[in-house]
């Protein structure tokens, strides 16, 4: 599994726009809805569930 393992960001225009993004959400009510959050040991597991339709929101991997 981890020869086939991929990271992909996001490019969010400037690292100004970036912080004031942040400071946007973070003035507002505004919060991402979490499903579940995975130990990156239950990488397997939490891919599962992430192609099932079962999830609702983020699922996270928790990488300590």
């Amino acid at each position: 599994l981890t020869k086939r393992l991929r990271i992909q960001g996001v490019m969010v225009s400037s690292r100004d726009d970036q912080i004031e993004m942040v400071n946007a959400i973070d003035a507002s009510s505004i919060r991402p809805v979490i499903d579940r959050v995975f130990a990156l040991e239950e990488l397997p597991i939490a891919l599962r569930h992430l192609l099932s339709p079962q999830h609702i929101g983020k699922v996270c991997i928790e990488v300590s």
